[in-house]
């Protein structure tokens, strides 16, 4: 018959510059779908090296069959917003459907023994098939290359991707395929990479195959496997009986203006497969936000460990949310890494051995390994409860954690002996009759000090205990805190790395609950109903008298409304007071709405500087205000907003007015 192909497509965890780390993963995933009967395998974005046109800088798919180059696709829509700056690498192919002659470089002519190769934008024609490339941005633009291939008579929809994780994103990037392949028919094939990015991003996989808006195979979102391949078989057939139906379709195609076709003495399918068994449409399972966060942050840090060459982590843990949350994602990874190495991961296994130094050692319980590479450690000051200690402690107790717990006071009374002794003049907390100068810088003091206490801990403690290595600092402050500069510069949010910095509070309570019960860890119990609180104030009759939202001047989730307002609405001071005008209409006046706006931006503007010195976190949130790539925008502002501040006092005025005169119009 030959009409069914077995295509693969795949996820790799490549890393910049692991020239022989990338190449051996690359062969690993041809073996495999080799193995598994694929015609065709498809790779993600980037997975080997860019290529140079004309002294000009292209992001190329490069197609080959049997030592032979067949064509060079160059990308045609870059990325270049949020984290994305592909413009500053290269240069679009602007020519649509049009090649030229490529000169390949003598190195590969030796091994290819072709002297020019095609170069731009054109398809693959087979002998029984078509075949068309997108690439990563292409998918997600207006017009997306693959409606007029597909118009044109291609029937595979190749897609090499560098898409990275955020959370609650894979429903739009399997929404984007299914309704791409409903509307024009067509088999559509994306790879993905995988892994950290060696950066702040953590490409997520999903890797997929589907066809005429089914999905037929779904590769894992989170996963240690550093290559996945997955196999589809599918009838040819069924594109075309699909597409015949769609009268509209049939009459776009008649005008379409042809692609360049390469031909290909090749064929996908082969003559005698009436027997072979095609696959079978399946639902997508989805990951809830707590899954993404248990998974996603862990396997980022995972990257980071076995990358970094260090022997573990060590975590401030202060008895709170954030620190909990961030110590959760530790036990989650080792959690992964000890069911890799059940699994048979052999490349997990022997990273593992690497990092806790015992070549003979074999994970099993994530508690033991959590004990070997996590050091956790309270710093308690004369603010400090028992309450948040012992929940700490309990914490570290349940997940495993080397724990340490110590004091802090002698050093902040010396750096402050040192101020008094200099100036003659002692400074005292607002409780005990200071200003709120004062107030804020011995605040400040306790907060460095702890930073200073763990880069040396982190630093010397394996070497105490007589073990090698050093230990990465991880942060925990969350993004609705980074938004508004709840923090102090340089002390535990200055860290090497924060898994949680793109994570809203909201999402990591919910993150917490779910590890409490997936988990089993009842000591989190506490610490979510414990209000947070920084304890970095004098305790009154020894109980928390300071919390976050009263300091703040806001709740979390109204910081979570504002950083998507500024960030993702693009809303300034009056653009953000007429959306909220509206949208908490009936729980706060117009008068309480600016009020609350103003308070906000005027936060915002003071605090932008701390941006520049956040700690690298993992990317998950649209409204993360990462200043290094993603939230590129001044650190000083006129943090009085005037002009903006005086627009929105006019609209409350005038709608208070407006609400006076319709009460006077009441008998």
């Amino acid at each position: 018959m030959g009409r069914k192909v077995t295509v693969a497509t795949c996820a790799l965890n490549q890393w910049a510059l692991d020239f022989e780390g990338n190449l051996q993963r690359i062969l690993k995933s041809i073996e495999i779908a080799k193995r598994k009967g694929a015609r065709y395998r498809l790779g993600p974005e980037l997975e080997i090296w860019p290529v140079m046109h004309k002294n000009v800088r292209y992001n190329c798919r490069v197609i080959f069959l049997n030592g032979k180059i067949l064509l060079i696709r160059p990308k045609m829509a870059l990325a270049n917003e949020g984290n994305y700056r592909e413009l500053r690498w290269f240069t679009p192919w602007s020519r649509s459907r049009q090649t030229e002659e490529y000169f390949l470089p003598r190195m590969i002519q030796d091994v290819t023994q072709q002297e020019t190769v095609p170069f731009g934008d054109a398809v693959l024609a087979t002998r029984d098939t078509c075949i068309g490339s997108e690439i990563c941005e292409e998918l997600w633009t207006p017009c997306s290359p693959h409606v007029d291939m597909g118009l044109d008579g291609v029937e595979i929809f190749t897609n090499a991707s560098g898409s990275h994780h955020v959370l609650r994103k894979a429903h739009t990037r399997v929404d984007l395929v299914t309704t791409a392949t409903a509307k024009n028919g067509g088999i559509y094939l994306l790879a993905n990479q995988k892994g950290c990015d060696g950066d702040r991003l953590y490409y997520d996989g999903c890797a997929l195959i589907a066809m005429n808006g089914c999905i037929f195979a779904q590769g894992s979102q989170f996963s240690l496997d550093d290559v996945e391949v997955l196999v589809a078989t599918l009838d040819l057939e069924d594109v075309r009986s699909h597409r015949a139906e769609i009268s509209s379709r049939n009459l776009a195609a008649s005008k379409v203006s042809p692609y360049p076709r390469v031909k290909v003495d090749f064929a996908l399918s082969c003559r005698e497969d009436l027997l072979e068994p095609p696959s079978e449409p399946i639902e997508w399972t989805y990951h809830s936000p707590e899954e993404e966060i248990s998974l996603g942050p862990a396997c980022w840090l995972w990257d980071f460990l076995r990358r970094s060459g260090q022997a573990g982590f060590f975590l401030p843990l202060s008895g709170g949310v954030d620190s909990a949350a961030t110590a959760c994602l530790v036990y989650s990874m080792c959690r992964q890494v000890c069911e890799a190495a059940k699994q048979g991961n052999q490349e997990v296994l022997a990273d593992v051995r690497t990092i806790v130094d015992e070549l003979s050692y074999t994970p099993q319980d994530p508690r033991d390994l959590c004990g070997r590479v996590l050091t956790t450690c309270y710093m308690a000051s004369e603010n400090s409860s028992q309450e948040t200690c012992g929940r700490a402690r309990e914490l570290a107790q349940q997940i495993g954690s080397h724990h340490i717990g110590l004091n802090i006071e002698p050093a902040v009374t010396a750096v402050v002996g040192i101020f008094s002794l200099v100036t003659g003049r002692r400074p005292l907390f607002a409780a005990h009759g200071g200003s709120s100068r004062e107030n804020l810088a011995l605040q400040n003091v306790q907060a460095r000090l702890r930073m200073v206490v763990a880069y040396l801990f982190a630093q010397l403690s394996l070497w105490a205990r007589g073990a090698r290595g050093g230990l990465l600092v991880l942060g925990s402050a969350n993004v609705d805190e980074s938004l508004l500069g709840y923090l102090t510069k340089y002390d535990c949010s200055s860290a090497d790395i924060n898994p949680i910095g793109g994570i809203s509070k909201t999402d990591l309570k919910a993150f917490v609950q779910f590890c409490m019960e997936r988990f089993q860890l009842p000591a989190l119990q506490g610490i979510l109903a414990a209000p947070a609180t920084a304890e970095l104030e004098p305790l009154t009759d020894g109980q928390v008298s300071q919390t976050d939202e009263d300091d703040m001047g806001m709740t979390y989730a109204e910081l979570s409304v504002y950083g998507r307002l500024r960030k993702v609405a693009k809303a300034g001071p009056y653009s953000m007071f007429c959306r909220l005008v509206t949208m908490w209409k009936g729980v706060c006046s117009p008068r309480q709405v600016a009020d609350r706006v103003r308070r906000f931006f005027s936060k915002y503007a003071a605090n932008r500087h701390k941006m520049t010195t956040l700690t690298p976190a993992y990317h998950a949130e649209s409204y993360s205000p990462d200043d290094n790539r993603f939230d590129l925008r001044p650190f000083l502002y006129r943090a009085g907003w005037p002009w903006q501040f005086r627009c929105v006092e006019d609209a409350v005025v005038q709608l208070e007015s407006r609400g006076q005169q319709d009460l006077d119009g009441v008998d």
